[in-house]
């Protein structure tokens, strides 16, 4: 009910504007996006391979107790009121504790959400500023996201921008590239001493340095004599 309403005020709003003025609207497709660029596709393996690690680790916990609670089923008439109190108090523990590792994994504050917010997030931040910057540019009153809540009855693909925030993307993450390579390259060149001559390297550079220098100096002599020659 929530999203038909806010469909409608914001048709509203867009059919009040467009009275006004023709607006520029597009679209992005974010699955489409997130999908291709490689950061995320890295980041979402990295938290996929976390939950299928929590995930075992419940199951097998679930399995356990499910056996505990066999047992005790089965040997319940050949025990004490004590001991089956005591085999309770153990499965119910490990039930609280099955139940506190679930709250710890996949509740709202859990690791997964922390880490989905470390990995994901920023990737999302170069998704929605390579759309801010795209929009700016191009003058768009109206970027909608078609992979949204937000039902799109219809769109046109020429108003599709997604590839345009992917080459976006790519762009900034190719300068980010240089940047770094350039900054390493300084800093190596910063680390990496001088090495010193050896007496024989510095005589023969010297001898090198001489040479070049009489051979230009030959040359101005040699233009000067026919200089001379000119002017008699």
């Amino acid at each position: 009910m929530k999203k038909i309403i806010l469909l409608i005020v914001l048709l509203l709003n867009i059919s009040i504007s467009w009275s006004q003025r023709n607006q520029i609207i597009a679209y992005i497709d974010m699955e489409y996006i997130l999908e291709n660029v490689p950061e995320y596709l890295e980041a979402q393996n990295t938290l996929d391979a976390k939950i299928a690690k929590w995930r075992k680790k419940l199951d097998d916990q679930a399995r356990h107790i499910e056996v505990l609670k066999t047992d005790l089923a089965n040997e319940k008439a050949i025990l004490t009121k004590d001991l089956i109190e005591e085999k309770e108090e153990e499965i119910n523990l490990k039930q609280q504790e099955l139940r506190r590792l679930e709250s710890l994994y996949f509740g709202p504050n859990g690791d997964m959400f922390m880490i989905r917010k470390q990995l994901v997030k920023p990737i999302q931040d170069q998704v929605y500023n390579a759309i801010q910057s795209i929009s700016k540019r191009k003058k768009y009153d109206f970027v909608f996201d078609k992979s949204s809540d937000l039902v799109m009855l219809y769109s046109n693909k020429k108003y599709d921008i997604s590839e345009l925030v992917l080459s976006t993307i790519d762009r900034t993450r190719l300068i980010k590239q240089k940047n770094e390579k350039r900054e390493a390259k300084k800093n190596k060149k910063k680390a990496t001493p001088k090495r010193e001559l050896t007496e024989k390297q510095k005589t023969a550079l010297k001898k090198k340095q001489d040479a070049a220098a009489k051979k230009i100096a030959d040359r101005e002599a040699k233009k000067n004599k026919e200089k001379k020659k000119e002017n008699y």
